[in-house]
Formats: C-alpha cells, sequence, structure tokens
C-alpha cells in the first residue's frame, strides 16, 4: 500500500443527504435528537449551458457534540416521493455515538417517550445499538462501545485477511451480477 505524505484526513465536516422537508427534519434531529440548527440558507445554483438544470434547495446543517455536521437538502423541484422510502440499514443509515450505556438507555427511554419508535438496544459486542427512522427513511442508529474492545483488536489484526478471503469467496458471485471490469476498475 502507498501512503501520500499527505496530512492524515481526520473526521468528517459533514455527511449529507436529501430531506423530504426542512422543518420536518429539524424537528427529528433538533427536537428528539438534540442537535442544534446550525445553519439553514437558500441555494440556486445554475449549472451552466447544456446541463439541463437549476437547482433551488435548501441546505440545513445539524452541529453534532464534537463540532461536526450532519447536512440535509431540501430541493422540492428535483426531490420524488421515492426518494424517502426506508433505506436498508446496509444501503444507508447514521450512527451516532454516546458515551455510555447509561446514556444509551436514557436516549431510548426519551426517543420512545417522545412518541418516536426506537428499537435496541442490541449488543454487537463492539457496540451496544438501538434504532430508529427518520422522517427521510434514513435509519438512525445511537451506540456507546462496549466496554471490552476486544473484538475491534482482533477484527483489525485480522482485517486484511479476513477481506482477501471474503472476496475470494463471493468474486464470482459479484463477476456474475456486476462483471470482472466493474469490480476491477480503480480510476476514471
Amino acid at each position: 500500500m502507498v501512503k501520500p505524505s499527505l496530512n492524515a484526513l481526520h473526521n468528517i465536516h459533514h455527511a449529507a443527504y436529501r430531506c423530504r422537508d426542512a422543518e420536518q427534519t429539524r424537528w427529528f434531529y433538533e427536537d428528539i435528537l438534540g442537535l442544534k440548527l446550525a445553519a439553514a440558507f437558500e441555494e440556486d445554483i445554475d449549472f451552466g449551458e447544456g446541463l439541463g438544470r437549476n437547482r433551488n434547495f435548501l441546505h440545513i446543517f445539524f452541529e453534532m457534540g464534537d463540532g461536526n455536521y450532519l447536512a440535509f437538502f431540501d430541493e422540492p423541484g428535483i426531490s420524488k416521493a421515492e426518494d424517502f422510502k426506508r433505506k436498508d440499514s446496509f444501503d444507508m443509515h447514521i450512527a451516532l455515538e454516546t458515551d455510555t450505556m447509561e446514556d444509551l438507555l436514557a436516549w431510548h427511554k426519551h426517543i420512545n417517550d417522545a412518541g418516536k419508535t426506537c428499537l435496541g438496544p442490541i449488543d454487537h459486542g463492539f457496540v451496544h445499538s438501538m434504532y430508529m427512522y427518520d422522517p427521510n427513511g434514513i435509519q438512525v442508529e445511537i451506540t456507546c462501545r462496549a466496554s471490552d474492545q476486544k473484538l475491534m483488536k482482533h477484527q483489525n489484526d485480522t482485517a486484511r485477511s479476513s477481506l482477501a478471503t471474503w472476496t475470494k469467496k463471493t468474486r464470482e458471485i459479484k463477476e456474475k451480477t456486476f462483471g470482472a471490469a466493474t469490480l476491477d476498475k480503480r480510476a476514471r
């Protein structure tokens, strides 16, 4: 593996998603999850000739405890109802972290008491997690790290060999589904 002489990437400034309605999304992330609405600004971007559309949207940001953000685009001129069907959690989910199991259980009670269904907690061995969906069909997970991190340490030590074994095991079915050229593509 080639390591460039660049400063390491160190955090997610923001992760951004489409939302059905900015106010409905604000209610969930601010009133239910307690994230501060940090910014809301309208943009009207003209992508120029030949690209076929002008985009007008409200971009909203919610600040998390570490200073990073979750962001959403409210773009009613482009959005379709099917954009907001529940996503499979393996396709998309947001995992937010709290410090302790006591905090996790307090969040669980708070969210359910607010009338929002929140399931769990589930012990995954390295985290305890609970789950709900936001108004946009995105699964939101709240976790706390397990006190014993041996599982993650072991997985760290064996990650490359596990990946190689998985790749060998699944390559044939993936080639049938996606094609070898697609799997082997590493650049433009």
